[in-house]
């Protein structure tokens, strides 16, 4: 029983019903709680929803129940993202690696997220909507609108509405209560379309509850310092003397070095680095500047051997941190200059990691990333072959013809590593990425198809489909036209656009059910474009004409780039035209 309504959540699942395959998995797993592919079927089917928080539950579960099932992980790490914990998704996708070093959708998730979290520490940018919710002109416009002045007694209504003027971008996290629509219509003076009222959810008041009391922490008295006695000076032993002045000569010969450096004399700067390193063997500084000196001299060997003998005698030393990850930098850069195959990249990289756990510098960083970049070009290099690509994407092929999705995958991801720039097993392996309801995935392969041959239509079917299966008919139409301007026979374009136009005229109709209409302007008003159209005083302007003066709109209907605009709020549910 578990396996059949398993296969049925799959299938809902594949058809873009995943409030279906969420009740289907929910079937399954009260038949075999234990079983941890169910779990991450329904943390997938969560997150198609929307619904992070019940994803990560479940993904934590998958994790929980079997910890050493690398695909748990990548649960993990795109409920972490959908919820904006961009650190966290990154330790998830790092501990899914660990276990399946080479899993594709892990990296490419790890990318995702790190690439958010550099993002996400930038100031996010201010909410459109801000202005409107800004002064004590918010509260008076809310009680003077019969249609807003009720909620205004209920308590959790007028708490959320204070989060919002706090915190305006926070806008987008409360869009899906009516309630909260309805305000920001009349902020923006624009009669959004609502449900009717019998079908229309109203959340529950719920009483407020008393601020509590904060306590204050008494101040310390300050406490008076007492002036310790000065020290007597202490006589300094010949020792002490002969080893002070050999320091003093250490760091003439180090400047001495500095000045033959600069004037690109090395070979007179390795001497007296040499002479400062035998004058003073306490100070590792020496070493590194003989270390950069032969670095520069293109002697890479005995760089090497010196940024090797600045750890082991700055460890001993106990010096500074940052001196240790120097020399680890500048060993690394000396093996990245005797590389010449992908493998002589791996010691250099191991150098650059552990100087970043000494301290975490920049340019450190920067160096990192390039040899793992240039490894990874060497080693594509090293493993490109067109031909024994051409018989993976063909082994990929078959098992995609017995509906063996995985198998599939996993063939035109090698035919990729032997062939990066083969649009055909982009365009396959977008179709197995669909077919299995990883939309993101599918949606990054059908764009690399694109961009590798814009001329290949099947990119253009490939990207479509996903943008079809998660709502955005808009843009699935724009893919779709785009295609049909290289191959107008294409009957798979023909049926896309097809399909497209019927569901926008499902919403110019007004067919759409409650909570298709509140699921499609939720999801419309967090879309940069709508929220420009909504904040141009212009675009305001023009709706209120069409609610109130259609002389002024009929104006407005001969403005094409107008009506474009009007078109996209109405796909999008926000406005309807009768």
């Amino acid at each position: 029983m578990a396996d059949e309504s398993k296969l049925k959540g799959n299938a809902a699942f594949s058809a873009g019903d995943f409030t279906g395959a969420v009740a289907h998995f929910s079937d399954a797993i009260a038949l075999s709680p234990t079983n941890h592919v169910l779990y991450s079927n329904r943390s997938a089917a969560y997150a198609s929803l929307h619904k992070y928080s019940e994803a990560l539950t479940d993904a934590k579960k998958t994790v929980e129940l079997k910890p050493d099932w690398s695909k748990g992980y990548s649960r993990l790490g795109a409920a972490h993202i959908g919820l904006g914990q961009f650190e966290d998704a990154i330790s998830a996708y790092k501990k899914g690696l660990e276990i399946d070093p080479n899993n594709e959708p892990l990296k490419s998730g790890l990318a995702d997220a790190q690439s958010a979290a550099s993002r996400s520490r930038a100031a996010p940018p201010p909410n459109p909507f801000g202005d409107a919710f800004s002064g004590p002109e918010m509260w008076a416009k809310l009680t003077a609108d019969p249609t807003t002045r009720p909620y205004l007694q209920q308590p959790d209504f007028v708490k959320l509405m204070q989060e919002i003027q706090k915190n305006p971008n926070n806008l987008n996290l409360y869009l899906k209560d009516q309630r909260v629509m309805q305000a920001l219509g009349v902020l923006l003076n624009v009669k959004f379309r609502n449900p009717t009222q019998e079908d229309a959810e109203m959340p529950e008041a719920s009483p407020s509850s008393p601020p509590s009391e904060r306590k204050r922490a008494a101040e310390s008295e300050p406490v008076k310092e007492e002036k310790e006695p000065e020290p007597e000076p202490m006589e300094v032993s010949e020792e002490e003397k002969e080893k002070k002045e050999r320091k003093a000569q250490a760091l003439k010969e180090k400047d001495a070095g500095n000045v033959a450096y600069k004037k690109k004399d090395f070979d007179t700067a390795i001497q007296h680095y040499s002479k400062a390193i035998e004058l003073d063997d306490e100070d590792i500084s020496y070493i590194m500047n003989r270390a950069a000196t032969y670095l520069e001299m293109g002697k890479f060997e005995d760089c090497i051997k010196d940024c090797e003998k600045a750890v082991e005698r700055g460890r001993e030393l106990r010096s500074d941190f940052k001196m240790i990850a120097k020399a680890l930098t500048r060993k690394g850069t000396a093996l990245v200059k005797l590389a010449k195959c992908s493998k002589d990249y791996e010691p250099a990289i191991e150098s650059f990691q552990k100087a970043l756990t000494e301290y975490r510098n920049p340019d450190t960083l920067k160096k990192l990333n390039d040899a793992e970049k240039a490894k990874k070009e060497l080693e594509q290099q090293e493993y490109f072959d067109p031909q024994k690509a051409d018989e993976e994407r063909e082994k990929g092929n078959e098992y995609f013809k017995q509906q063996k999705y995985p198998e599939a995958i996993k063939h035109y991801t090698e035919s990729l590593k032997r062939n990066p720039k083969d649009p055909k097993a982009y365009s396959n392996r977008a179709a197995c990425y669909t077919k299995l309801g990883a939309l993101p995935e599918g949606l990054k392969d059908a764009e690399k198809c694109i961009e590798l041959d814009p001329t290949f239509s099947k990119g253009y079917t490939r990207k479509g489909a996903v943008q079809f299966f998660m709502k955005e008919y808009e843009k699935a139409l724009e893919t779709y036209q785009e295609g049909l301007k290289y191959d107008p026979q294409s009957q798979d374009l023909l049926d896309g656009v097809r399909r497209c136009v019927q569901q926008i005229n499902k919403a110019s109709r007004g067919d759409l059910s409650p909570e298709e209409l509140k699921e499609r302007q939720a999801k419309a008003m967090q879309d940069p474009e709508i929220q420009n159209i909504l904040s141009d005083p212009v675009m305001r302007q023009v709706l209120v004409d069409f609610q109130e003066n259609p002389k002024a709109a009929q104006e407005h209907t001969k403005n094409l780039m107008v009506m474009n605009k009007i078109q996209k709020l109405v796909s999008a549910g926000i406005v309807q035209m009768k």
